[in-house]
């Protein structure tokens, strides 16, 4: 099933493409004009799973200013903080990115994104290693992005005759002490640095590697230390969009970066990193369509940082199958056969934390993900203590594609956190406070679904209940003769809790619930016996005391053999009583063993 994270995706390329705004950068290569319809979105989420939308998602272009974070964090892990602080100062400029804005004191550029401190920081990178400073710049910049990236020799050489501007800035920064080596040295290397060939999933992916504070989530590579990633993102907030800076903090909330080239670089701290791919800029030097790509995500997933501030760690577990974990409904031999055979049509997956962006997403690829066999998905959020907006919006979406390909979405939630959300209304989802409600729900629909032939009976005669079937029709017949009949109205306390043995009831029609107490002291139900089911067995093996209470779940017909009726039995019979002996430890046995697999996918899970 598709993403809706990824229909998303599509739905706002096709609608962002309507915008035609803006001109592409002028400087290029002769014959390459750059194609100002081509258009990309990218998006890398923390876990490394990127998603693309657009042809141009995969297409080579420019690096230019998007590479001025990255030389940056560079400069910083060769000469740590302090030290590049003394060549380039921390302030947003206000002015566009070749403005001539030099401290009128010290010379120190305003900060590390204007061209002015992007020549200062390259200037601080030298060779070492046996690598030139250009190789180790393609090199670093190859292990964020995941792939081998190359400098394009022909954009570089239209790039160094246009650069008359930014030669001055590298002169001027010059006398004043900021580049102390040649300044010529220090513009081709920023021009090689520009000059080198990214496509939208390779910013994504980058982006991505400062979001995780530093480790690139495709490769696993620990690329940049987390002190540099928390200055480099704080400049990125303050000053990546030049002088529009003030107003993308406001609107977008996320540190960015763009370039001349038609990118556009966004940073989700901790969740995701987004690239956005299209040449023709505005006044700012920014993509046009990039832009407005980042401002809708933010409003439309939540992506500003002062909603994802409130997201705390989450985590989406592995699904399991209900037949793993499940309901306390105590299923015929057949119903049970059933079950087994269809567990893989129902999955649980579990989440924990708060389901904002980066979990929600999660979340929806984990069941996006799953095999088209599954048409019952159980979300667990039992665990979950905040859910968005975002994340009621996109589930949502994802129950009605869902339905549409005829499958079903139920939530275990008893927070309340989904009321009042149109998941909770009457088109909504089953919301079910307990596990086990939802388990006993979802094996009646497999049941339904695929169980015709063994839908469960409402009334089972002694003679054909399983628990007896061992033995042969004659001393069937012989047994009922030793049995009394019974009957219950509902909520009746059929065997309390502590009671001596009071025999063993076969149940012909009804429901009975089992009922225990937990640690704490409150009282549980433990299981839902139907027809042709058995109870009180197990109280000759615990001193004759009765461990758990029954209580009638709607009318109740049983046929009882009682102390009595078995004294008169194992005197009158004996065959009779080991052949009924065998039949019952055989029944406890499968009980025990079921009950001890289903404990063991419990402490997993």
């Amino acid at each position: 099933m598709e993403s809706p994270i990824q229909r998303h995706l599509d739905d706002l390329l096709q609608d962002v493409s309507r915008i035609t705004d803006g001109r592409p950068y002028s400087v290029h290569p002769p014959g390459r004009d750059p194609d100002p319809d081509a258009f990309g979105i990218c998006l890398a989420t923390v876990d490394g799973h990127v998603y693309t939308a657009g042809a141009a998602a995969d297409t080579e272009f420019s690096i230019h200013s998007i590479s001025k974070p990255f030389s940056y964090a560079l400069a910083l892990a060769d000469h740590g903080l302090d030290a590049v602080d003394e060549k380039v100062d921390l302030e947003p400029s206000g002015d566009p990115f070749n403005e001539i804005s030099l401290s009128p004191d010290s010379g120190r550029p305003a900060n590390a994104m204007i061209n002015a401190g992007a020549l200062a920081v390259v200037a601080m990178l030298k060779g070492g290693g046996g690598k030139s400073a250009p190789r180790r710049i393609v090199d670093f910049y190859s292990r964020l992005a995941g792939r081998r990236l190359s400098v394009d020799q022909s954009v570089y050489d239209v790039e160094i005759r246009n650069s008359d501007r930014n030669h001055a800035l590298a002169y001027l920064l010059s006398s004043f002490g900021i580049i102390d080596d040649d300044p010529t040295r220090a513009l081709k290397n920023y021009l090689r640095q520009c000059s080198m060939q990214v496509t939208c999933r390779d910013l994504a992916v980058m982006a991505a590697t400062l979001s995780t504070g530093g480790t690139n989530p495709v490769t696993g590579e620990d690329v940049i230390d987390i002190e540099s990633v928390e200055r480099v993102l704080s400049v990125m907030m303050t000053s990546g969009m030049y002088d529009d800076a003030g107003s993308w903090a406001s609107s977008v909330g996320m540190p960015a970066k763009s370039g001349v080239g038609g990118g556009t670089l966004a940073v989700l701290p901790g969740q995701a990193g987004l690239a956005v791919y299209s040449p023709p800029l505005d006044r700012h030097g920014s993509s046009v369509r990039g832009v407005e790509t980042c401002r809708r995500l933010s409003r439309d997933m939540e992506m500003h940082f002062v909603r994802a501030a409130r997201s705390g760690g989450s985590a989406v577990r592995r699904g399991v199958s209900i037949t793993e974990l499940p309901s306390r409904i105590r299923r015929t031999e057949e119903e049970a056969s059933v079950l087994e055979q269809f567990d893989d049509a129902c999955r649980i997956i579990a989440v924990t934390g708060d389901l904002h962006f980066a979990a929600t997403e999660s979340l929806v690829r984990a069941v996006s993900g799953l095999d088209a066999h599954v048409t019952i998905v159980v979300l667990d959020m039992r665990q979950v203590f905040e859910v968005s907006d975002l994340a009621v919006r996109m589930l949502e979406d994802l129950r009605r594609r869902l339905l549409a390909d005829r499958r079903r979405l139920v939530v275990i939630e008893g927070g309340g956190l989904l009321e009042g959300t149109p998941l909770d209304g009457e088109d909504g989802v089953p919301i079910f406070s307990g596990r086990g409600s939802a388990v006993e729900y979802c094996e009646d629909l497999l049941l339904v679904e695929h169980g015709d032939a063994v839908a469960e009976r409402t009334r089972v005669p002694v003679l054909e209940s399983p628990a007896i079937s061992p033995l042969d029709t004659a001393q069937r017949s012989r047994l009922v003769t030793y049995m009394e009949p019974r009957a219950h109205e509902d909520g009746d306390i059929i065997r309390r809790v502590g009671q001596r043995f009071g025999g063993v009831h076969f149940i012909v029609s009804g429901r009975v619930n089992t009922v225990g107490t937990d640690p704490s002291g409150s009282r549980v139900r433990l299981n839902t016996l139907s027809a042709g089911m058995t109870f009180g067995e197990l109280s000759l093996g615990s001193e004759d005391r009765q461990e758990v209470t029954e209580k009638a779940d709607g009318p109740v017909e049983l046929m009882v053999l009682t102390p009595e009726a078995l004294e008169r039995l194992e005197k009158d019979d004996p065959p009779l009583a080991v052949g009924l002996w065998r039949a019952l430890t055989r029944d406890a046995y499968m009980l025990v063993d079921r009950y001890l697999r289903e404990t063991a996918v419990r402490l997993r899970y």
